[in-house]
């Protein structure tokens, strides 16, 4: 039985009696400089916060890091950044799991739980092209490198004539590849580039309204087993409220329409003047194609925002056009 695996109760209001407290904390991460990055930062609000605790890191080596040459979708897609994490939790050989929370399936293990989201960093893709500057100065054909089915059914829905590549690797290897010149530009997310201090390349902001960005695009997802109620204590200062309900509303719309990571579904959930609004779109993975939704809701019912406007998309034929993705993500293997 799965779950979606953030639903539930704020953890700051949870209500069941804490155990005994925690000397030891072991986090389990992936390698690459950005998630080490991630986890580094968590362990040391953790130690700034509970003096006295010991905060271990655990690098956990998952599919999407043994394979760095396929392309995403063909290797599975959903969850090959989290299974291998997620299992060291089921496990028991760590306590706390830090994820990057748009690679962070929405259906997960009943026994897990979002411990807590912190504070988003900035939620916006971000181009880089030394030559051109923007999306709108590249030349007709101009090579711009992506591995996101997202990024790039938007960039062509813009400009239909560029020339989208897939590529993989880490932020620095595909950084380079526009800073090198073997592609005119790349996109990436502004949060991971300013994270490792790299935002100094960014040629472009692209971001909202008019590009979108992923599902949880900038926040952390900090995991932990459900029934783990001393390390649930222990993070719960970490919880941003405000975070939460936006990614919340945004991981909703996604579960709602049966979608991973790996489809070309774009969302922003923030608060507004009227409360909790969300915008969504998805696209056809050549943009030809886009159908979009927004809602406002009180702050408190971000569930209820993410039904809503994946019911809105459903009726525009939301289900067709993701039927087809899927397909053609089945042709292409």
């Amino acid at each position: 039985m799965t779950r979606i695996a953030d639903r539930g109760a704020d953890p700051t209001t949870r209500t069941s009696p804490e155990r005994e407290p925690r000397s030891l904390v072991r986090i389990g991460t992936r390698g690459s400089q950005l998630a080490r990055w991630q986890a580094e930062w968590v362990a040391s609000q953790l130690s700034s916060l509970h003096p006295g605790l010991r905060v271990e890191l655990v690098e956990i080596k998952t599919q999407g890091d043994r394979d760095r040459n396929s392309p995403l979708a063909a290797i599975g897609g959903t969850g090959l950044f989290t299974k291998e994490i997620q299992r060291a939790l089921l496990d028991s050989r760590v306590e706390v799991a830090v994820h990057s929370l748009k690679d962070l399936p929405t259906q997960g293990p009943d026994q897990l739980t979002l411990g807590a989201v912190p504070k988003r960093e900035a939620l916006s893709d971000a181009l880089i092209a030394p030559r051109h500057q923007t999306l709108q100065q590249l030349p007709k054909g101009a090579s711009v490198g992506t591995g996101s089915i997202r990024r790039r059914a938007q960039i062509l829905y813009i400009r239909p004539d560029l020339n989208v590549v897939s590529i993989r690797g880490n932020v620095e290897t595909r950084l380079n590849q526009a800073l090198g010149g073997s592609l005119d530009a790349v996109v990436l997310a502004e949060a991971g580039l300013r994270r490792l201090n790299l935002d100094q390349h960014i040629t472009q902001r692209i971001g909202p309204p008019d590009f979108l960005p992923a599902v949880g695009q900038g926040a952390l997802g900090i995991e932990c087993r459900s029934d783990d109620h001393a390390t649930l204590a222990l993070l719960a200062p970490l919880n941003d409220p405000e975070t939460r309900r936006a990614v919340l509303a945004e991981r909703r719309t996604l579960a709602e329409l049966e979608g991973g990571c790996m489809i070309p579904l774009a969302a922003w959930g923030r608060d507004t003047q009227e409360g909790l609004s969300l915008d969504v779109a998805v696209y056809d993975p050549d943009g030809l194609e886009r159908l979009f939704a927004s809602a406002s809701t009180t702050r408190e019912e971000p569930d209820t925002l993410g039904l809503q406007v994946a019911q809105a998309l459903r009726a525009q034929g939301a289900d067709r056009l993701l039927q087809r993705v899927h397909q053609d993500r089945s042709d292409r293997r």
